[in-house]
């Protein structure tokens, strides 16, 4: 199942940077979409990992720490993600850095299994919570999106409204 992970996690990892790089308008109901599909799955990966493993409590508190660093690099890629209107309606588009922070959180996540859950005796919890991770981050990298986008709408109702009227 290791392989298999490893794999699943590499796959949404470039299924995330490619649709992060399109032009797309800032939909809610398909991000909550995804960001639900990959949370269901990451958490089957995680509980089928605790269920063969002895969890001590440090796992948990590892699992925790990893996602607060997800929560992090989300917070990090939405401010390099460009949102504009366009007829009233939000597009947002990421760039090469947005792209390299996806490959860096990633990274970061391993590294974070490597330095805290080897050491507490939890080989593989890394890899088996890839999905969790990944979902968490674009969570919080969507939410800051959908603020940021908006704002521009309402800012943009509001300019509207005083063209109009005045």
């Amino acid at each position: 199942m290791f392989i298999l992970d490893v794999i699943l996690g590499i796959a949404v990892l470039a299924l995330l940077i490619y649709r992060q790089l399109a032009v797309r308008p800032v939909n809610a109901s398909a991000a909550l979409r995804m960001i639900a599909i990959l949370l269901v799955i990451g958490l089957l990966q995680t509980y089928r990992f605790l269920s063969k493993t002895h969890a001590h409590p440090l796992t948990f508190a590892a699992i925790g720490g990893s996602l607060v660093l997800a929560a992090i690099f989300g917070a990090l890629r939405a401010s390099t993600v460009r949102v504009w209107l366009d007829e009233g309606k939000a597009w947002s588009q990421g760039n090469w850095l947005t792209a390299t922070l996806w490959i860096a959180s990633l990274a970061a996540h391993l590294g974070y299994d490597i330095l805290v859950a080897h050491g507490s005796g939890v080989r593989g919890l890394g890899v088996a919570t890839i999905v969790l991770y990944l979902a968490i981050s674009l969570g919080f990298q969507r939410v800051l999106v959908l603020q940021r986008a908006h704002h521009l709408q309402l800012a943009g109702s509001a300019a509207a409204g005083k063209t109009s009227s005045g």
